[in-house]
């Protein structure tokens, strides 16, 4: 079967997810999410609020997040974002006014040895 990259999922406001958390396609984060989050395309939105190991093809932080992540292709830290922890990104953007006050480090997910780091979501290639 084809997976649908069109879901969407919400966590809304004053929602509490407190565990571990995967979810295929967009997952939008108005709530808070604790504990261990894994998917594909996360948005936290100015309200969200992110305290996890987290391991994501793509994230849009505008809101809070806390912790160690995982992107595998691209980051984005809006003006609205507080970012605090450890990255390990293949790409970071970062508007003006946006926090960061974390260890970042690049990975190549064509690099031999980080190719373990494309199966992030344990995708085949």
């Amino acid at each position: 079967m084809k997976q649908n990259s069109k879901n969407i999922s919400i966590i809304d406001q004053g929602e509490l997810v407190d565990g571990t958390l995967a979810c295929r396609g967009r997952l939008v984060i108005n709530g808070t999410v604790k504990g261990k989050l894994e998917g594909d395309n996360v948005v936290v939105s100015q309200d969200g609020i992110v305290q996890a190991n987290t391991k994501v093809n793509n994230m849009t932080l505008g809101g809070t997040f806390e912790g160690e992540i995982r992107v595998a292709q691209e980051m984005i830290i809006l003006s609205t974002g507080d970012c605090s922890g450890k990255i390990f990104c293949k790409n970071i953007v970062m508007e003006a006014g946006g926090m960061l006050n974390a260890s970042v480090t690049h990975v190549d997910a064509e690099q031999p040895h980080t190719r373990s780091f494309k199966n992030l979501l344990n995708k085949k290639d």
